[in-house]
Parts: structure tokens; sequence; C-alpha cells
């Protein structure tokens, strides 16, 4: 019963209700149908015999006195009567049925428009996901307490974007100086004992990997301000991000290929972001000797961009927790990368920012496939 839609459960309500009711109707009617009848019988007795209809051709009126021929007269009309209303029952019943479904579904119109628009709410749109207040009554102070709720979650994360903006961007100058004057030290001390120059080597890689942070933080909180609407080729901007991840590439031995072109409207600086991200994960992510690949296949309203790589893949109970900010698998490693965790989050962000969808398509011994969706439009 849990698994019924609300139209169907109020359907057989419906149904069951009208046909308790058309059942204790037709039991009433043929008690008081019968009742009369016998009680003309009883009236009629000695009167003329009146036979009528089919029963007159079979009837022999020498075989019965009047009273017999009355009689059965009488008692075929009771069996019709009877009959006829068990059918009445059942025809009223169903098309009682019939009705309530269409008219339930169409009192549920409001109810099933509330919950499209609830399912089109994202992270990335909660000022633009008012709900429309003017509809019935019973769904009036649903629609406002749950335009209250998203305006309220709107200003928290608001507050959130504007706290991680104003920290990272007083963190960037201490940092920037911080990393100047150990380089600075480096270069005038080349003779520093081995022990000092490895601890200077530690707090310039650390102080590197905050700086990159740093920067990552201060973009995710400005995606909010970044135009979308310039006109984006898919197939050079991934050659472009090869080019810039050769080195990176040639270094672990990993193969870089391409497939496929398409077209769409957003922002290229974040587009650029998006699979630079994915394929140094690829890259960095991957086995020696190993290979990436990046698929764009365009559609009519959407391009599928899958890149694969042939890397470790990753454990399906993580698949899900990867675009979290801060989050890593192997903490070693992504600290021998210089990872913060923050790459996959800002994919997440930017995709959600153009109205898309990321997902891990499957992952394996053999490598991860991660498909993104973005409209074209």
């Amino acid at each position: 019963m849990n698994r019924l839609s609300l139209q169907w459960r109020i359907t057989l309500m419906t149904v069951l209700l009208i046909g308790i009711t058309c059942v204790a109707m037709n039991l009433l009617l043929c008690y008081s149908g019968m009742y009369y009848m016998d009680t003309i019988v009883d009236t009629l007795q000695g009167g003329p015999l009146v036979v009528q209809g089919e029963a007159a051709a079979s009837f022999d009126p020498q075989l019965l006195t009047p009273d017999d021929g009355l009689t059965i007269i009488v008692d075929g009309a009771q069996g019709r009567f009877r009959a006829t209303n068990w059918y009445i029952t059942a025809a009223v019943t169903a098309l009682s049925g019939i009705l309530a479904y269409f008219v339930s579904g169409h009192a549920l119109k409001p109810l099933r428009s509330f919950a499209a628009q609830v399912e089109k709410v994202q992270l990335n749109n909660l000022a633009d996901m008012e709900i429309n207040e003017d509809v019935l009554s019973e769904f009036r102070q649903l629609s406002r307490s749950f335009n209250q709720m998203l305006q309220r979650l709107n200003n928290a994360f608001a507050a959130q974007r504007q706290f991680t903006g104003n920290a990272a961007h007083e963190l960037r100058t201490p940092l920037a100086l911080m990393q100047a004057r150990l380089e600075l030290f480096s270069a005038e001390h080349p003779d520093v004992p081995p022990e000092a120059a490895e601890f200077l080597a530690l707090l310039r890689e650390q102080t590197e990997r905050l700086t990159q942070m740093t920067k990552t933080l201060l973009e995710m909180s400005n995606l909010q301000q970044v135009a979308r609407n310039e006109h984006i080729q898919l197939a050079p901007m991934i050659e472009e991000i090869f080019t810039d991840l050769a080195p990176l590439a040639e270094k672990r031995n990993i193969a870089l290929a391409a497939e496929g072109d398409g077209r769409m409207t957003g922002s290229d600086a974040l587009i650029y972001r998006l699979l630079f991200n994915l394929t140094e994960n690829a890259v960095k992510y991957n086995r020696p000797g190993g290979s990436v690949q990046v698929t764009v296949t365009q559609e009519t309203e959407k391009l599928l961009i899958r890149v694969s790589d042939t890397g470790c893949g990753i454990p399906a109970e993580y698949q899900q927790s990867v675009f979290q900010p801060f989050f890593r698998i192997d903490k070693s490693r992504s600290r021998e990368y210089g990872g913060a965790g923050l790459g996959l989050s800002l994919v997440w962000e930017i995709v959600g920012l153009h109205g898309g969808s990321v997902r891990v398509e499957d992952s394996g011994e053999r490598g991860t496939t991660i498909a993104v969706e973005l409209p074209v439009q």
C-alpha cells in the first residue's frame, strides 16, 4: 500500500466507499422490492390470471390456477429485479472508480507541479527557484514555507561563499610573502646543511600547496560572478590542455588521446578548468605507461564528455564522495602530487553552474571513466 501513489489511493478509497454504499442500497432496494411484490401477490390472490411477455408462449393456463400463474410471474420479476440491481451496482462502482481516478488526478495537479519545481532545485540556483504561491489554499502555506526555506539556504550558502572568499583573499598575501622569502633564503644560502635544506624544501612544498588551495578556494567563491555566454569549441581546448599537461604526462609515460568535438555556450575559462582538472587527475592517478582518453559526443541539446584513464579505479563506496571538498581516497598519494582535494569539487561546482551533471560512469581494475553532461545552451 505504501508504494501506491496518492492518486491511486484516493481512487481505491473512493471505489471502496461507493461500492459499499451501492451494495447497501442494492440490498435495501431488493428487500423493499421483494416486500412490495409479495404484498402485490397477496393482494391480487383470487384475481384473474395474467401472463405477459415470453411467459405467455410456454405457459399452459389449464395446468395452474390463477393464483399459481400470478406467483410464477412475480417470482420471475423478482429474479430479474435482483440481477438488474447487481449489474447497476457493478456499473456504478466501476464508473465511479474511473471518474475518481481522473478527478483526483486533476485535483492533485498542483502537487505534481510543486514536486516538479522542487526537483529542479540545485545548490547553484536557489535564488532563482521560488515556487509560485498563487495555488490552492491547501498548498499556499506549503509553497510559502518552501520559499522561505530556500531563501534561508541561499543566504547561508552566500555567507559561506563570502567567508571562504574573504579568508582565501586574506591568506593569499602572507602566503605569497612566505613563499618569496623562502625562495630568496634558499638562493642566498645554497650551502646550508642537508637537514636544513630538507626542511626548507618541505616548507616550500607546503607553502606552494597552501597557495594553490587558497587560489582554488578563491576561484570557487567567485564562480557565481563569471559570465557564461561565450561560444566554446571543445576540440581546440582539449589540445591546449594536452599541451599544458605534456610535461607531467611525459614524466609518467602517459599517452594522451582525444576523440570527437562539440560546441556549447558557457564560460570558456571555467570549462577549460573543468577539463583540465579531470585530465590532470587522470594523468596523476594513472599507472606508469598508461593512457588517458578524452571523448566528446555532440548531441542535439547536450554534450557528453568522457575522461577515461587506466588507473587502479575508485572503490564503489567513494564514487560519490570524490566530488566533495577536501575528500581524498589516498591522502599519501594526494600529498605526493600536491593535491588538496578540491579539484573534483571545483569540477562539480562548474558543471552545476552550467546546468549539467557529472558522475563516475565506470570504475574498476582497468581504470575509471568520468562522464560529464553539459547543455549546449
